[in-house]
Order: structure tokens, then C-alpha cells, then sequence
């Protein structure tokens, strides 16, 4: 079943978008924090997301460029500033296609369709993990916190999407060891502890302080 997710702080709009969306058998979701949608979208993975231009915090255009960092996931603006300005400014932030408001709705779900028929199964969408507002992109081995890009070297890359997808739990030297040098015989322990380091002052350099925390004898986690 495919996925929608709606961006409307419009409660009456967006319920009844929601409702006739799925209607016709989509699965829809409403974002409920205007302040960070990130998480929500991650959580949810949606096939298609459609964002109002006017929202609360930061607008459709914001979002939308957000998004794109992680996501080449379908998005389609609805909107009652309709200008021709409008529509051009939200496809160069990325956007595939514009509905004018008030929304019709069996427009919208044309669009839907159409949408959905051009894009899958062709679709390529960035694997990524999130925690805590930080997303490790899987594809390019970056990590993205507050729209910094941080750089990541290929083991420290391999540490945190391993604590990352451990999220909770204590992962142990070993386990780090054996995923950074699987290929050597013998790497000394202090290895692991200077990339550690070094990880642990790019994310606190980006403002993610206290991120990887060390379990003493055991390993390290990211709570």
C-alpha cells in the first residue's frame, strides 16, 4: 500500500484530505510537529508527501529543500498562493508538481496517480538513520544536524551507523573492531580509540554533545 504524508496545518483541510486520500485505499498520515518534520518523515518513509507552502516555524519551501537532502521522494505543493511565481520557485526547491487552492479533490488524486504510476518502481530514495535530529545518510556516508553536512572518514562512518543501528545498546569494542578491520589479523586496541575521538569532536563540533557515551569495560552506545 502506498504511503502519503500530508503537510497542512490546516487541521479541516488536512483531515479531509486525509480521509478522501484514503478512500481510495492509500495509506495517509498528517505531520504533527511544524517545528521538526524530519523524524516524522523518516519514521513514516512515505511514497509521495504533499506540502502547503504556508506552515508554522518554517515553510514548504524550507521543508521541501530539508527533504531533498535525504529523500528523492515525490513531493507536491499545495497552496493557495497559486502564481505562476509560486509554482516555478516550488519546482526549482525541488517540488513535482503544484495544486492550487481550494483543493479538488478528485484533482488531487489524479496527480496522486499519476505520480505514483511515472515514479515506481523507478524511485531511488536515500537509505538514511536518524536520532536525535541527526541523520547519517548511508548512501554518501555523510551525517546532516541543523543543515551542517558533516564529513565523515570510512571508519568513522562504519562506527556510527553500527551504534546507530544499535541504538539503545551497548555495542562492544569487539563488535566496532571486527566491523572497521575484518580483513586484518591483528589492529591494536588504541586504533579504536583515536577514530572514537575523533568522531566524538566532529559531532560535538556540529553541537551534538554527549551523542556516543562510553560504557566502561563494556563498549560504547548512543542512548
Amino acid at each position: 500500500m502506498y504511503k502519503i504524508l500530508i503537510l497542512e496545518d490546516d487541521s479541516a483541510l488536512a483531515g479531509a484530505m486525509k480521509k478522501h486520500i484514503q478512500s481510495w485505499n492509500f495509506e495517509v498520515e498528517c505531520i504533527r510537529n511544524f517545528e521538526n518534520i524530519i523524524p516524522e518523515f523518516i519514521e513514516y518513509d512515505p511514497h509521495i508527501v504533499l506540502i502547503d507552502i504556508m506552515l508554522p516555524f518554517f515553510n514548504g519551501y524550507h521543508w521541501c529543500t530539508e527533504i531533498r537532502k535525504i529523500s528523492n521522494v515525490p513531493i507536491v505543493f499545495i497552496s493557495s498562493a497559486s502564481s505562476n511565481m509560486n509554482i516555478v520557485m516550488a519546482m526549482n526547491m525541488g517540488g513535482d508538481d503544484f495544486i492550487a487552492k481550494p483543493v479538488e479533490p478528485d484533482v488531487m488524486i489524479a496527480k496522486i496517480q499519476a505520480i505514483l504510476r511515472r515514479t515506481y518502481d523507478i524511485t531511488n530514495q536515500t537509505p538514511v538513520l536518524e536520532h536525535k535530529g541527526a541523520i547519517l545518510n548511508l548512501h554518501d556516508s555523510t551525517l546532516i544536524y541543523q543543515s551542517q553536512r558533516i564529513e565523515l572518514t570510512k571508519n568513522e562512518f562504519r562506527i556510527l551507523q553500527t551504534l546507530m543501528e544499535n541504538k539503545g545498546k551497548i555495542v562492544s569494542r569487539d563488535t566496532l573492531m571486527t566491523k572497521l578491520w575484518q580483513m586484518d589479523c591483528y589492529v591494536e586496541e588504541n586504533t579504536l580509540t583515536v577514530n572514537v575521538s575523533r568522531l566524538r569532536n566532529k559531532l560535538e563540533n556540529a553541537g551534538l554533545h554527549n551523542f556516543i557515551r562510553t560504557k566502561v569495560g563494556s563498549g560504547y552506545i548512543i542512548e
